[in-house]
């Protein structure tokens, strides 16, 4: 018997192309990629690949900060997820560092583990990673590219205000 593959919409934004992976159950992924894919029609996909595809676009049009969309990510362990679920909490023009997330964790020697797991998120841009910066304001890995997380970080500059949450 065939495997049916994970429905995927792609979306064009200043970044490139984002594959956006879901299931019924909620969005799965968000993949920058790196070569150009059309636009996915939107017909016929699970309701959380169009209604990510909706609030991306919004995003990008500045008429969006914080995402509201259900989610179905398989992966990851107990910390990663910990990690995972603090990001969205690093407000729209914010930024924490690696060690500020490692402390909220109420774990303050593990900030190369928050990092790492950083870098596992699979849902980057929505899930908010690139809001997390080395303890003195340098940038330091994302796994869509440097040059995507700063130009993130200057697109939700306007809006800034010093530190964390």
């Amino acid at each position: 018997m065939a495997v049916t593959p994970a429905p995927v919409a792609y979306l064009t934004s200043p970044l490139g192309t984002l594959a956006l992976h879901g299931t019924e159950a909620g969005l799965a992924a968000v993949q920058f990629l790196d070569e150009p894919q059309p636009e996915t029609p939107l017909a016929g996909l699970p309701e959380c690949l169009r209604e990510a595809h909706r609030q991306l676009r919004a995003y990008f049009q500045r008429e969006l900060r914080d995402f509201t969309l259900t989610y179905d990510v398989q992966q990851g362990t107990e910390f990663q997820r910990q990690v995972w679920a603090a990001l969205p909490g690093v407000g729209f023009g914010r930024t924490a560092s690696y060690l500020d997330l490692a402390k909220q964790l109420g774990n303050p020697g593990a900030v190369r583990a928050v990092g790492a797991a950083n870098g596992q998120n699979p849902l980057g841009l929505v899930w908010p990673c690139h809001r997390i910066i080395g303890a003195s304001g340098q940038l330091t890995g994302y796994a869509g590219g440097l040059w995507r997380k700063k130009w993130l970080l200057e697109f939700e500059q306007p809006t800034a205000q010093a530190s964390l949450w």
